[in-house]
C-alpha cells in the first residue's frame, strides 16, 4: 500500500500544502516547529481517522481558521486505487470519506491502509502505565483483524451501559440485579474474545520481537513478555466466559461500592522483560529505547507477514537521539520493509552521509528506485530532489 498524493488544508501550520509521494522513501527535512511531523500525522488521519500527535480534533485546526481538510489518493498491490479524505470543522466534527463517499463508522477505516509509527514517543510503551501498551495492541490486533476491532467497540458500549448502571443502583444489587446479570453475561462473551485474540497474537509476536531485539541490539539478551488477564490458563471461548462471569461475581460489592467495571480486558497488563528482568522497572535509559525500537519493528513484520498489502511506514524524528552506530544500525533493519516509508528529521546530515540511499538504506527494499526529498519551513514544502534526477 502507499499513498501517491497528499493534500493538507488548514492543518496545523499548513495552509495548502500538496505533495506527490515516492512509492519508496520519502525524506522530509526542516527545522523544529517547521511542520514537517504534520506532513506524516495527516497521513496518520487518513489511516487511522486520528492524530498520534494531538489529543483531539480541535487542536489540528490551524489558527485563525475553523475547519481544516486533509486527503490521500492511494494504490495498493490487492486493492484499486482509491481516495481517503478527512474532513473537520468545529460544531459539525469530523467526517471520513471514501472515494467521496461517507464512511458510516469512523472504525470502518481502520484496516483499509495500513500503518507503522515510529517516534521518540514509543518510550512510553516501555516506561508508563499499561494503557499505553493495551492501545498498542489493540490498534496491533484492530488493523489485522476487523472481528477484534467489533469485539472492541462492542465490549466497550457494554461496559459503558454496564457502568452507568451501576453507578444508578446506588449501591443496591437488588435494585439491578436482573438488569446487571444480562449485561454481566454480553460483558463476558465479549471479554473473552478479546483476551482469547490477544493472547493468540501475543504468541506470535513474542517470537517477531526477540528476533528485532537482536537486530538492533546486536545482542544475545532474551525479549519475553507476559500477559496478565482475568485468568493464568483456560481451554476455549465457553470456558473463559464461565471464568470472567465468576470473577464479576466474586468483585460484586467492590464493583456497586466504586460504581465502575473491575474485571476485564480493560484492565489487562502486558509486562516487557529482558532475561527474567521487567524493563519498566529496571531498565535503562538505551534498553528502553532499543526495546521499543523493536516492538515497532515487530508490529512491521507482523504486518508484512500477515496483510496482503505492506504497510506504510513513518519514521517521526527517530535518529534525533541516536548516535551514528546505532542510526546505521536500525536503518539497515529498516531497509527490509518494502514498503512506501516516510521519514523526518531536523538534520540533513544523516542523508547527505548515505544512510538513506537506495544501495541499502531505508526504503531501499520497496521495490522502487524513486525517492524523494522535501523540505519544509513554515508549513511550506518544496521538493528539493528525486532520485532520478540526482541520480543518488
Amino acid at each position: 500500500m502507499r499513498i501517491e498524493r497528499l493534500t493538507l488544508r488548514n492543518f496545523r501550520n499548513h495552509g495548502e500544502t500538496e505533495i506527490v509521494a515516492a512509492p519508496g522513501l520519502n525524506l522530509i527535512t526542516g527545522p523544529n516547529g517547521s511542520g514537517k511531523t504534520n506532513l506524516i500525522d495527516a497521513i496518520h488521519y487518513l489511516c487511522m481517522s486520528r492524530s498520534f500527535v494531538m489529543s483531539g480534533d480541535q487542536y489540528v485546526v490551524k489558527n485563525g481558521e475553523s475547519y481544516f481538510m486533509v486527503e490521500g489518493d492511494f494504490r495498493g498491490s490487492i486493492r484499486a486505487s482509491f481516495t481517503v479524505g478527512c474532513n473537520y470543522s468545529r460544531g459539525q466534527g469530523k467526517k471520513m470519506f471514501v472515494n467521496d463517499s461517507p464512511l458510516e463508522k469512523l472504525s470502518d477505516l481502520i484496516g483499509r491502509v495500513p500503518v507503522v509509527v515510529m517516534s521518540p514517543e514509543d518510550l512510553k510503551l516501555t516506561r508508563d502505565g499499561p494503557v499505553e501498551r493495551r492501545s498498542f495492541l489493540d490498534s496491533m490486533i484492530s488493523q489485522v483483524d476487523q472481528r477484534y476491532l467489533r469485539d472492541l467497540l462492542e465490549y466497550r458500549q457494554v461496559r459503558r451501559q454496564r457502568n452507568k448502571l451501576l453507578q444508578d443502583a446506588g449501591g443496591r444489587w437488588s435494585v439491578i440485579r436482573d438488569s446487571l446479570e444480562v449485561w454481566d453475561r454480553q460483558l463476558a462473551e465479549r471479554g473473552a474474545a478479546i483476551i482469547q485474540t490477544r493472547a493468540a497474537m501475543l504468541e506470535r509476536f513474542a517470537e517477531y520481537l526477540a528476533t528485532e531485539y537482536r537486530t538492533v541490539s546486536g545482542l544475545m539478551l532474551k525479549p519475553t513478555l507476559r500477559y496478565r488477564t482475568i485468568a493464568e490458563e483456560w481451554g476455549d471461548a465457553a470456558e473463559l466466559t464461565e471464568i470472567f462471569m465468576r470473577r464479576l461475581e466474586e468483585v460484586r460489592e467492590r464493583e456497586l461500592e466504586r460504581e465502575q467495571t473491575l474485571v476485564g480486558p480493560h484492565r489487562d497488563e502486558i509486562v516487557f522483560y529482558l532475561d527474567d528482568m521487567d524493563i519498566r522497572k529496571y531498565g535503562s535509559q538505551g534498553q528502553h529505547r532499543l526495546f521499543s525500537m523493536a516492538l515497532k519493528l515487530a508490529q512491521l513484520s507482523v504486518y508484512t507477514d500477515e496483510l496482503d498489502d505492506l504497510p506504510i511506514l513513518l519514521l517521526d524524528d527517530l535518529f534525533g537521539n541516536l548516535d551514528q552506530q546505532k542510526t546505521e544500525t536500525i536503518v539497515k533493519a529498516l531497509a527490509r520493509h518494502r514498503g512506501q516509508t516516510f521519514i523526518t528529521a531536523a538534520s540533513e546530515q544523516p542523508y547527505d552521509e548515505g544512510l538513506f540511499r537506495g544501495d541499502g538504506g531505508a526504503g531501499a527494499g520497496s521495490g522502487s528506485s524513486a525517492h524523494r526529498w522535501f523540505t519544509v519551513s513554515e508549513g511550506k514544502v518544496q521538493l528539493k530532489f528525486t532520485e532520478e534526477n540526482h541520480g543518488i
